[in-house]
């Protein structure tokens, strides 16, 4: 299953990768990581997606780039759709994504809801095909459920 995805060019200086998806039902736009270890989601943003989120707070801290070392919540994703597949239930890491969100307004570039890391890319297989400019999930019909 392939879904398009878009360059976001970062004032030449090189290019971000975004998909669009869905968190509970509702349109979302996601970038893709491939150097995060998990899939990252503003505690601030996901409240568009999910009325009360109920975080709790995960032992220990969380590398970030650079060896910043950031607090870092989990939380229930009842509906993570991804093209056809549905992770359902998915549990997600909370993360101050401000900064991020800050750079993207200066450079005018669209608002994101999350960002997918290595923990759903392997899962589902992910293979980037820049040329092409798509994403495709080859993960087992037996680990998510697939919508039709």
């Amino acid at each position: 299953m392939e879904i398009p995805i878009q360059l976001l060019d970062i004032e030449g200086e090189g290019f971000h990768v975004m998909i669009q998806g869905k968190i509970n039902g509702m349109e979302a736009n996601f970038l893709i990581d491939t150097g995060a270890s998990r899939s990252v989601f503003d505690p601030t943003v996901i409240t568009k997606f999910i009325e009360n989120p109920n975080f709790e707070k995960k032992e220990g801290i969380t590398a970030g780039v650079g060896g910043n070392d950031l607090e870092s919540s989990t939380f229930i994703i009842k509906s993570l759709t991804l093209g056809t597949i549905e992770l359902s239930n998915y549990e997600a890491v909370a993360l101050d994504l401000e900064n991020i969100h800050e750079n993207y307004r200066k450079l005018r570039l669209p608002a994101i809801d999350g960002i997918i890391g290595g923990d759903i890319l392997v899962k589902l297989k992910a293979t980037i095909n820049y040329r092409l400019r798509k994403i495709r999930f080859t993960a087992p019909r037996s680990k998510v459920k697939r919508n039709k």
